[in-house]
């Protein structure tokens, strides 16, 4: 009798393992990696917002192939070691496709495992060449790529800003360091001497001797490799120690919060961005139900972040199937219709055709398109 009990145990146990796999199958999950604390959060948020409003009206329209898409936030604090445990992590919850992440510090170690893994990653944030060099067939952008956006501020300081002196700065890490040498190289080929270049540390909060430096060599325009937090700082303290320089920065950052530390010393700064997507009018009623959520359609990562959801959505409705070897090639091979436009991809996983667009960056007031580019 106990013997029978047990064995009706057992198969009741199996019936409901098997009911609650396919429970979760019935989901498509879309992990969204990328910082959710620490001193870049607000981009990680901007990445949420697009991901997970992709997920919303997607599966408003009734999901893909009769199955919801199913949002799961991971934090790596663009940590590269935290970002390689979150990878893990995704490995272990069964997550097939991913939206992230977001430093390119922590994109290249999250990659590597994902594509032993056979997970699908798009990042619509870091901009390092260095991630799609590697020939992976499971890794994707819907970003530019610094060696584009390095040229194209270098372009401009040299043709339209001209100025006498230049210093190129950056925070000794993979992405500020990358941009600000290719912005270096850029204005070098053109002709254009750079009087300094050197790494400050991320995290600083006193950048007293750098300014004391430019200032002694009489530069009247800065070019900045990093994130907000330190060129806010670095911008606030220029204008209290007098150097009358002109400063200009990578998509890094153009965020809101550079206002707040730097206060009028933001005025006039240039910023590299992808095009301002939620200003097109095919885009109005996307940029509306953003705002109607309290969520800022600006950022320079949300509409990649919710093209990026759209590209693996479509090419698994085309392929019918989640199998990631399939849904890779069709991402490699087609034309995707998104927010961003008619997105294809190149035998790398990096977009065709991608342009950065230089802004000027305002105190209290919208960002404006700098001119002439």
């Amino acid at each position: 009798m106990a013997k029978k009990q047990i064995t009706k145990l057992f198969a009741a146990m199996v019936l409901a393992g098997v009911a609650s796999h396919s429970f979760a199958a019935d989901t498509i999950k879309i992990g969204i990696a990328g910082a959710r604390t620490g001193p870049v959060t607000q981009y990680g948020d901007m990445q949420v917002a697009g991901a997970e409003m992709a997920v919303e009206q997607i599966n408003a329209k009734g999901g893909v192939n009769g199955k919801m898409l199913e949002a799961k936030v991971y934090d790596d604090a663009c940590d590269p070691k935290q970002a390689v445990a979150v990878a893990n992590k995704i490995v272990n919850d069964g997550v097939k496709f991913v939206v992230g992440h977001l430093c390119s510090s922590s994109t290249q170690p999250a990659s590597d495992i994902y594509e032993d893994e056979g997970i699908i990653m798009i990042t619509p944030a870091a901009t390092a060449p260095e991630i799609t060099a590697r020939g992976y067939k499971l890794v994707f952008r819907t970003i530019g790529l610094d060696s584009a956006q390095g040229p194209a501020a270098g372009n401009y300081i040299a043709d339209h800003v001209k100025p006498k002196t230049v210093a190129v700065l950056h925070d000794k890490q993979q992405y500020g360091e990358g941009i600000a040498t290719a912005v270096k190289k850029t204005l070098e080929d053109k002709g254009v001497k750079v009087a300094v270049f050197e790494g400050v540390n991320a995290g600083d909060k006193d950048f007293a001797a750098i300014i004391s430096k430019l200032k002694q060599a009489n530069v009247d325009f800065v070019y900045y490799g990093g994130y907000h937090p330190e060129l806010g700082l670095i911008l606030r303290q220029a204008k209290e120690k007098g150097l009358n320089a002109k400063f200009m920065g990578p998509e890094g950052v153009g965020n809101d919060s550079i206002s707040q530390i730097a206060q009028g010393a933001s005025e006039g700064l240039l910023v590299t961005l992808p095009q301002a997507f939620d200003q097109l009018p095919e885009n109005k009623a996307l940029a509306d139900a953003f705002q109607a959520k309290k969520q800022d359609p600006t950022g320079p990562f949300v509409f990649p972040a919710y093209s990026a959801v759209e590209v693996i959505a479509k090419a698994i409705e085309q392929t019918k199937s989640e199998d990631t070897d399939k849904v890779a090639k069709a991402i490699h091979e087609g034309t995707f219709k998104t927010p961003m436009g008619d997105l294809s991809f190149d035998e790398k996983g990096d977009l065709k055709n991608f342009k950065f667009v230089i802004y000027e960056w305002h105190f209290g007031k919208p960002k404006t398109e700098a001119n002439p580019q």
